[in-house]
């Protein structure tokens, strides 16, 4: 199929790629736009892995309050240069995070932080509920891994789906404005509060 100049513009205005990668998905997708936003975004994400490990010490502390100053937040982002700290899409991305922590509350950033004696806390109670439901040993040890999965994708930021789009997880969020803004985006800590709520938690 013919890739037309028109196509490579549409599929530019859509996705802000370069315009070779966009005639390369054209191709590689035969002419499906569809397809062809998907090649470039895994491309990106591929892009957006490799920059992981660069240094990011530039960003912005996002402060978010919600419901007449009920919930508040504080996050901190990062990203590579103080060029992009001030890009409108890193600070939108900010102000999504923010948005997120207020709505799903969680307790970490990433998986790694969760402390072993919270996953260990977490297998017994889904140990006892898989015994107190008759489940044979050999189903229970599964259903117990599944409810410590799903226990990280409540508590973890980077693993709960994004609040306005479910199929997508923060990570993959983070990962897709990694890909638009060529710089590793890190969420260095985050803060919430709640009006009333217990300090000792």
């Amino acid at each position: 199929m013919e890739i037309t100049t028109e196509m490579i513009k549409e599929l530019r205005a859509a996705t802000s790629a370069p315009m070779l990668d966009c005639r390369k998905a054209l191709q590689e997708s035969n002419g499906d736009f569809q397809k062809a936003v998907d090649w470039l975004r895994e491309k990106g994400m591929a892009n957006a892995a490799k920059r992981a490990d660069r240094d990011a010490s530039q960003g912005t502390v996002e402060l978010y309050s919600h419901g007449g100053g009920r919930v508040g937040v504080m996050v901190e982002v990062n990203c590579e240069t103080d060029f992009v700290a001030r890009s409108e899409k890193f600070r939108e991305l900010a102000h999504e995070l923010a948005l997120q922590i207020a709505a799903s509350a969680p307790q970490y950033i990433s998986e790694n932080e969760v402390p072993v004696d919270v996953l260990e806390h977490e297998a017994e109670i889904a140990r006892v509920r898989a015994k107190e439901e008759g489940k044979p040993e050999n189903v229970a040890e599964k259903i117990i891994q599944g409810r410590i999965e799903k226990f990280k994708d409540e508590v973890v930021l980077l693993r709960q789906a994004y609040i306005r789009d479910e199929s997508l997880s923060i990570e993959k969020l983070i990962l897709q404005t990694v890909a638009a803004l060529g710089e590793n985006v890190i969420v260095r800590r985050f803060q919430r509060w709640e009006l009333g709520e217990s300090l000792d938690k």
